[in-house]
């Protein structure tokens, strides 16, 4: 590639504020490893590294779900992560989790950064104007490249209210052609990057439908491509989470085009060097509650991680804290992707946090056990929709208590073969009491009686621990595919 024509791509996604190295969950065969990685100093040597020796051919991009996810970030309702991210030197990002704090504070921190939050589906309800900036237009090496962000769609379709107050989302490939045919032909661009956090499955398809696109950086869905998918012209990357990876796209641009490309899923290794300055404001970032956060809770005895869709160890420790705290034999969760994995051994209020960083109420709802069945229809059809557009939120729901059987191939409303609540036949027209979290587990449109039992998530995990020493939470079958 000539030096002179080149543009490099970096990719940070779904990051979850996991500012330090930590633990991180490595398929070797048929074993699980798990290796020490991360840190957003390494993350920063690299980005610095390639600017000081092409500081006109450099783009350092965020795909969101940056600000939120550890005790530092939450604590500070994503303040603390400002001066860090500034000093990294991203150029743009967009956001999902971000909304966390609500609208408001969202455009506080956007107006603190020195770089823009972009998404150009993401509207005020009342005025119809965009909530975000669309896009941004950089001069490099006489090109003219254009940014455009996507937001996660799902913000105000099946995440608090609070998130998304006065906001309305879209997938955005309504806007997209519009707005691609503008700025080439209005603005004169000549490279066309979209950054998104809707998903991989839906930014495949997105690419399929909208025309224009150079370069796609997805995030989201956790995906560590170690190759890129190209689609119509649109080469697509993926680089993992937790900050354990960083994607790099080295272009090589004639005319305006892309004519060849090399990639790199790099694993952010403890061998690479920590830059100093952005270390410096990690350690004033975690520092105020480090000590408080390495107190030692419990332990555990097998590892615990989010990295399988049906079923995970890490919801499983999560659901029988809360249902022993309510004393219910059922329980739901919902299923995220977040949380770096804990290996056997001790479990910290770090970890705690960083398994359910929202630390919502725990509650108690009735539901019927039509209810029951017609919810994990809805979401086993959100997870594996065939319309990637009808794909909503993160793995199938976390449930104990129950054994659901489902055809992962039928159509919707017609995968679950059978369910049995506590050993027994699900009946569908009795009352079952559910321990679930407010906000997270239990939609509003499903059950009745609803009322908290007037502790945290966390305190429920701290009470379970201190009893089960250690905690046994392995997979149980909760959700099988036939």
């Amino acid at each position: 590639m000539d030096p002179d024509k080149d543009l490099t791509i970096f990719q940070m996604n779904d990051s979850h504020a996991y500012l330090e190295e930590h633990k991180e969950f490595f398929w070797h065969g048929e074993d699980a490893e798990y290796r020490t990685v991360g840190g957003f100093s390494r993350i920063a040597h690299l980005i610095k590294e390639k600017r000081e020796a092409d500081p006109d051919g450099v783009l350092a991009l965020d795909c969101g779900d940056t600000i939120h996810g550890t005790y530092p970030a939450v604590s500070t309702r994503g303040e603390s992560m400002v001066p860090i991210l500034n000093a990294m030197g991203f150029d743009a990002m967009t956001a999902h989790w971000e909304f966390a704090y609500g609208p408001k504070q969202l455009k506080k921190i956007s107006q603190m950064l020195d770089f823009p939050i972009l998404g150009t589906n993401c509207y005020d309800r009342k005025t119809h104007r965009p909530f975000l900036e669309p896009f941004l237009i950089k001069e490099m090496k006489g090109l003219r490249v254009a940014i455009i962000g996507l937001a996660s769609n799902i913000v105000d379709k099946t995440m608090p209210d609070s998130f998304s107050e006065g906001l309305r989302f879209t997938l955005g490939r309504f806007e997209l052609p519009s707005i691609i045919g503008r700025l080439r032909k209005e603005r004169q661009v000549d490279l066309v990057v979209l950054i998104s956090h809707l998903g991989f499955p839906q930014d495949l398809k997105i690419a399929e439908e909208v025309t224009g696109i150079d370069v796609l950086l997805s995030g989201h869905t956790h995906n560590r491509l170690s190759e890129p998918v190209t689609v119509r012209d649109a080469i697509i990357i993926q680089s993992g989470c937790h900050g354990s990876f960083l994607g790099r796209l080295d272009l090589e641009i004639e005319r305006g085009k892309v004519v060849s490309y090399e990639h790199e899923l790099i694993t952010i290794d403890q061998d690479i060097p920590q830059d100093g300055e952005v270390e410096e404001l990690v350690q004033a970032a975690v520092d105020p509650c480090s000590e408080e956060m390495a107190g030692v809770m419990g332990r555990t005895a097998i590892p615990l991680n989010r990295n399988t869709i049906l079923e995970s160890t890490m919801d499983n420790l999560l659901l029988n804290a809360i249902s022993t705290a309510a004393g219910t034999e059922i329980a739901f969760s919902n299923g995220w992707r977040y949380g770096a994995p804990v290996p056997v051994g001790d479990i910290t209020l770090n970890d705690l946090w960083d398994i359910i960083p929202t630390d919502p109420p725990v509650s108690i709802v009735d539901l019927s056990g039509r209810e029951i069945w017609d919810l994990m229809e809805d979401s086993l059809d959100r997870t594996f929709a065939r319309n990637p557009f009808d794909q909503l939120g993160g793995y199938v729901k976390r449930s104990l208590g129950l054994n659901i059987y489902f055809k992962m191939e039928n159509p919707r409303g017609q995968r679950i073969q059978e369910i049995f609540a506590c050993g027994e036949r699900l009946n569908k027209d009795q009352t079952y009491q559910v321990t679930f979290m407010t906000t997270q587990g239990v939609p509003l449109m499903y059950g009745g009686r609803r009322r908290e039992i007037g502790i945290s998530a966390i305190e429920a995990l701290r009470r379970y621990l201190a009893s089960n020493d250690p905690a046994e939470c392995g997979l149980r079958g909760a959700v099988v595919p036939v």
